[in-house]
């Protein structure tokens, strides 16, 4: 049987990744999908095509990661970014290690608090009281805490296998998203108002416009500073995954951190950032 086969050189990964997603597809396409699958349906579609349970749940999670944000679309979000920004990742570790390493460091990482508990996530919001203020005001060695400007930010643990989990993250900036574009409009209006007003006394043109130019260039560069906002707050969500991977020794600690009264804690800070 196996001398019946053809010969010829090696396949390299490229081509033999090509090659397999191909032949994937074209046998996925002998069956009527209409207008899609449910989950228990693409696993056994999994089945027919010869691929794992684990690599298809595995796809799927990243597939919900993808999608999360896909759907903001407009001027507006052209402009000014996105109201979500979200990321998502395989972590090498079991799903009840990594969500109480990913809620040590919410709190003690990115001075986070849970705002909902749900099945399949929770929900964190910016830590309020004298200790959190003082430590993002002081900065904490180096940290700009950029988590905790967001309105909320989303964490869900799927289960991939009894090694492994998927961690999808979600930062709400809707909150610094309305500021920066409401800030814009007001320039952009009050611009337009000291031309009308201009043209109104009979000044010339070219004079007249220069308050709408002046104020509608101020206005779209607060705008797009909101495109910069959102960057960073996924490079944070990002670097989050990264501890998570890596078992960042850091972010164990946090994981195993003992409460302690907030004002030592405070205190504790303001000496550490003072350098006593």
């Amino acid at each position: 049987m196996t001398g019946s086969l053809p010969t010829g050189p090696r396949i390299d990964r490229g081509a033999l990744e090509r090659i397999v997603k191909r032949a994937a597809e074209l046998q996925a396409g002998e069956r009527d999908i209409g207008e899609g699958l449910t989950e228990p349906e693409l696993y056994a579609l999994g089945q027919d095509v010869g691929i794992g349970d684990r690599y298809l749940r595995q796809a799927l999670l990243e597939e919900r990661t993808r999608t999360a944000t896909e759907s903001e679309r407009g001027p507006l979000i052209w402009l000014a970014g996105p109201r979500r920004v979200a990321t998502g990742r395989t972590i090498p570790r079991p799903r009840a290690d990594t969500e109480r390493a990913l809620h040590g460091w919410m709190t003690e990482g990115e001075l986070l608090q849970v705002k909902r508990r749900y099945p399949e996530q929770t929900t964190w919001e910016a830590q309020g009281g004298a200790y959190a203020s003082l430590k993002r005001a002081f900065g904490s060695r180096g940290r700009r805490y950029v988590l905790s400007r967001a309105r909320e930010v989303a964490g869900a643990v799927t289960a991939v296998d009894d090694r492994s989990c998927h961690v999808q993250l979600v930062a709400d900036i809707g909150n610094a998203f309305n500021e920066q574009v409401t800030g814009a409009a007001v320039l952009g209006a009050s611009g337009l108002v000291g031309t009308s007003v201009a043209l109104v006394v009979g000044v010339m043109v070219p004079v007249a416009v220069i308050p709408a130019a002046i104020c509608g260039a101020l206005a779209f560069g607060v705008a797009r500073r909101q495109r910069q906002r959102a960057a960073e707050a996924l490079v944070a969500l990002e670097q989050v995954l990264d501890r998570l991977e890596h078992s960042d020794a850091e972010l164990e600690r946090a994981a195993g951190k003992l409460p302690a009264h907030q004002l030592a804690r405070a205190a504790d800070e303001i000496r550490r950032s003072l350098g006593f």
